[in-house]
C-alpha cells in the first residue's frame, strides 16, 4: 500500500498540511503590528468594546484600556449575529471612530472581517484582521486574507477540533500570508453553566506543535465577567501570547455581549495581577523596552 501522508497538521494524509508546524519555523513566529509584537517574550492584551456603539462609548472604553495597560484596541463594526434583529455594528462609520480612538490613545486596532467583500476597507484601517468563529471554515475568506500582508487573528470555530483549526491557519499560510495568530474561545460541548468551554489544553498543544501566536479569548469563553480573570491568569500560565478581552464602560447598556464585558476598573486590576503570574513562566507583559531594560530595572 505505500506510505501514507499527512492529511492534516496532527499528522493524517495530506502532505500540503505542513506549514503550521513547528518543525517549519522552530523559532516560532512573531507578528508585528505596529510596534507590538505578538509571540515573543512579551504578553500583549487586546482590549475593547464588542461592539463600536458610538463615539462616547468607544472613547471611554479606549481611554480605559490605554490607562490600564493594554496594547490593543479591539471593537467589532460588522457583527455576525445569531438573531436577524440584533444589532449588527456601525460598519463603516464604525471603523473610523475605531481608527480614531487608537490612534488618540496610542494603540493599534482589531476588528472582524466576515466578508471578501469587506477586506479591502478592513484591510485599508484596521491593524489586524479577525477572523471569527462562524468564519473559520469559509475557505473563500481565508484564502483571500491569504494574499494579504496583513496581521490576521483566526478563532477556534464553535465546535472545531484543532485539528481544522490548524487546517484553517494552512489555508492562509498557503497563501504566502504568514502573519497568522490563533484564537482559543472556547467550543460549544455540552456544559451549559457557561456560555463555551474554554480549552487550555488546545492552548499548551497549539504552542508545542505550531510556530503560531496562540491569543485567548475569555470572554467569549466563560461568558461571565467574574471568570474573565481567573480564566486570563490560567492563559498566561499555560503558555498563551496573549488576550483578547471584553471591556465597555457601562456593560449593563451595551449593544452587544454586555453581559460577558468587564468593567473597566475590574480590567484595570486584571492587567495588575498578570505580571505575577506572567513571571512564574518566564514571561512578561509586552513593552517597547524589552526584557533586559525590565530587569534592570527592578
Amino acid at each position: 500500500m505505500g506510505g501514507q501522508q499527512p492529511d492534516d497538521p496532527a499528522g493524517r494524509r495530506d502532505p500540503g498540511a505542513h506549514r503550521v508546524l513547528r518543525a517549519a519555523r522552530p523559532a516560532g513566529t512573531r507578528v508585528q503590528v505596529g510596534t507590538v509584537e505578538v509571540g515573543g517574550p512579551g504578553f500583549v492584551v487586546m482590549a475593547g468594546p464588542c461592539a463600536v456603539e458610538g463615539t462616547e462609548q468607544l472613547e471611554l472604553a479606549a481611554r480605559a484600556v490605554a490607562q490600564a495597560g493594554a496594547h490593543l484596541l479591539r471593537g467589532g463594526v460588522f457583527k455576525p449575529r445569531t438573531s436577524p434583529y440584533a444589532f449588527q455594528g456601525m460598519g463603516e462609520p464604525g471603523l473610523k471612530l475605531l481608527v480614531d480612538a487608537g490612534r488618540r490613545h496610542g494603540l493599534p486596532i482589531i476588528s472582524e472581517v466576515m466578508e471578501t467583500e469587506q477586506l479591502p476597507l478592513m484591510a485599508q484601517h484596521a491593524d489586524i484582521l479577525q477572523v471569527g468563529a462562524r468564519n473559520m471554515q469559509n475557505f473563500g475568506l481565508l484564502r483571500a486574507l491569504g494574499k494579504l500582508r496583513k496581521p490576521v487573528l483566526l478563532k477556534r470555530g464553535l465546535s472545531a477540533t484543532v485539528q481544522e483549526w490548524l487546517n484553517a491557519a494552512e489555508y492562509i499560510l498557503a497563501g504566502g500570508n504568514e502573519q497568522v495568530m490563533l484564537c482559543e474561545r472556547g467550543i460549544r460541548t455540552f456544559e451549559t453553566a457557561m456560555r463555551n468551554t474554554l480549552d487550555l489544553a488546545a492552548v499548551a498543544w497549539a504552542k508545542e506543535r505550531t510556530h503560531l501566536p496562540v491569543i485567548v479569548d475569555p470572554s467569549h469563553a466563560t461568558g461571565i465577567p467574574s471568570l474573565i480573570t481567573p480564566m486570563s491568569l490560567a492563559a498566561a500560565a499555560c503558555g498563551a501570547d496573549g488576550l483578547l478581552i471584553e471591556v465597555h464602560p457601562r456593560p449593563e447598556q451595551a449593544l452587544c455581549d454586555g453581559q460577558q464585558a468587564m468593567s473597566p476598573g475590574d480590567f484595570a486590576t486584571l492587567m495588575q495581577r498578570l505580571p505575577g503570574v506572567l513571571a512564574t513562566v518566564d514571561r512578561h507583559l509586552w513593552t517597547p523596552a524589552g526584557p533586559a531594560q525590565i530587569a534592570g530595572a527592578r
